[in-house]
């Protein structure tokens, strides 16, 4: 006999006919306990914890629905298996109703209850074993690929792969293959900051092909401007400093709302959004930005977010004109920045889908990642990067967002592309740093006149317009945190060395900032 696989109690007016069934169960491992009636199968399920139940419908005296209600009242959460003769649609939504788990049509056969029992009993434990078997197999040929020569489509495919089990894990925290996880993402991020250092000046300087990605200043050509004509009310939703991860979450809800197409681009460096979410609605270079829009670019120093981004909707339209495209209705942009703002957007949103381009700017998951540095609670919530995701989740099933989202799934015109600027990381190992007054606050990037931090952590860029970036100053040294490193000043070191330990921070090299989602939604309906 094999050993014990789990407690089922069979109730059924005829059990000596299922002799059969109750001796293979027996031998395969399972602790059988049998009733002949439904008040009887009750009283063994006050004094006994069971695994599962199997529960005729057709008995003398107590129903099996009436006995079923009674075993979900004593246990929710016990699975209970219908057997039955009757095929009626009306009894199985019945049976549904009162909570049934599964059912099985009589005469059942041996390989049904097998099957059952091991869907039940067993699932957990088969998924995990495969999980772990293949975790090994994907994380051996990851590292192996980590010591090729790695274009772009490599470095997606690790990445894709890293993220694939990170939300896969989280399924089975029990197995505890997260420092494994964590130690494998640190080794990619290691190769793929030597590659960005060593490439990025060339990928700025030529064309996208498949070893060179799309860039920010690239996408909205790409992905929005083929879509805007008369039949299609289009929406552009940029989504601040969201990671893969997240939108895979996202992706789970709406998946039910919207067809849904991914591709993916490379953010620019520095991935802040002064930089970044500036370049995807200008279509163009932080550089030539300023220099064709000077009025439309506020310096770098200055040190308030709301300010370096205020020009959005200008660098749009001139982008638009400059590529010929020409709105049978006025361009709609919208930032959202605060909770009841977002639900007033949400409840008006039907007013826009009457427009041909409606631009959205949503900034409450950035706030959710840079709140988590500020309030211990929220650090207490989400401690790890399982939890960010689950705070994500939640944040994301009650937002104005999904509102949004789901009411323009209603309207078969619409379509929407969707992304963000850059992602963010989560910062684990600090670096001294030295620099003076006017050098720019940035915990993952610094520049100024005279910027110095050891070579290994930090991408070190002498002329900024090189990464097509706009001269500050008089600059002799900048830097750009590889990894997961975060810069401190030495004053007072060791306090804000461990107050910004731990917190999830953007503007740096690592595959969680740069490799950025977009996505096509269409409705379901269309």
């Amino acid at each position: 006999m094999e050993k014990n696989r789990g407690k089922i109690l069979w109730i059924d007016d005829e059990i000596e006919l299922l002799k059969p069934h109750l001796i293979l169960l027996r031998q395969k491992g399972y602790e059988v306990d049998t009733a002949t009636n439904g008040e009887d199968g009750i009283e063994l399920v006050k004094k006994n914890l069971y695994d599962i139940i199997f529960l005729d419908e057709m008995m003398l005296g107590m129903s099996g629905l009436d006995t079923l209600v009674e075993i979900k009242d004593i246990n929710p959460y016990l699975p209970v298996i219908m057997v039955t003769k009757n095929e009626a649609e009306t009894l199985m939504e019945e049976a549904i109703g009162r909570k049934i788990d599964d059912y099985l049509t009589k005469p059942v056969n041996p390989t049904q209850i097998l099957a059952i029992c091991k869907r039940y009993l067993e699932s957990e434990r088969i998924n995990q074993e495969k999980i772990i078997q293949n975790f090994l197999i994907d994380t051996t040929n990851i590292r192996t690929k980590l010591n090729e020569n790695l274009e772009w489509e490599d470095w997606k495919e690790i990445y894709l792969k890293l993220v694939f089990w990170s939300l896969e894990l989280d399924k089975y925290p029990s197995i505890g293959f997260s420092d494994s996880l964590r130690d494998i993402f640190r080794e990619a991020n290691t190769v793929f900051s030597d590659y960005i250092e060593r490439n990025y000046k060339e990928l700025i300087n030529t064309s996208p092909s498949d070893n060179r990605p799309l860039l920010s200043p690239e996408i909205f050509e790409k992905f929005v401007i083929p879509n805007i004509n008369s039949k299609t009310n289009l929406f552009f939703f940029v989504i601040d400093c969201l990671r893969l991860d997240q939108w895979l979450v996202f992706e789970e809800i709406l998946q039910q709302f919207y067809k849904i197409h991914k591709e993916y681009y490379l953010s620019i460096l520095p991935t802040a959004t002064p930089y970044a979410r500036n370049s995807i609605f200008a279509g163009l270079f932080p550089y030539d930005i300023q220099k064709y829009y000077p009025q439309f670019w506020v310096g770098e120093l200055n040190t308030e977010d709301h300010k370096q981004n205020a020009f959005e909707k200008d660098l749009l339209i001139e982008q638009l004109t400059r590529k010929k495209v020409k709105l049978q209705t006025p361009l709609t942009y919208i930032k959202i920045h605060e909770t009841e703002f977002g639900k007033k957007v949400e409840s008006e949103i039907h007013k826009y889908t009457k427009n041909q381009l409606t631009a959205i700017v949503v900034n409450s998951v950035d706030m959710i990642a840079h709140s988590r540095s500020d309030f211990a609670i929220l650090k207490e919530i989400a401690p790890n990067e399982s939890a960010y995701r689950s705070l994500t989740r939640s944040w994301f099933s009650h937002s104005s967002l999904l509102g949004m989202l789901q009411s323009l799934s209603q309207y078969p015109n619409v379509k929407i592309i969707l992304t963000t600027d850059h992602g963010s990381i989560r910062c684990m190992r600090g670096v001294k740093v030295l620099g003076d007054r006017e050098t720019s606050t940035s915990l993952r990037y610094k520049f100024g006149k005279n910027v110095k931090c050891e070579p290994r952590y930090a991408m070190q860029v002498q002329d900024l317009t090189e990464l097509k970036l706009p001269k500050i100053s008089i600059t002799v040294n900048n830097i750009i945190a590889k990894e997961d490193y975060y810069f401190v000043y030495p004053t007072d070191y060791h306090y804000y060395l461990q107050r910004y330990k731990d917190s999830f921070q953007h503007g740096g090299i690592s595959l969680e900032e740069m490799i950025i989602p977009i996505v096509t939604l269409e409705p379901k309906n269309t």
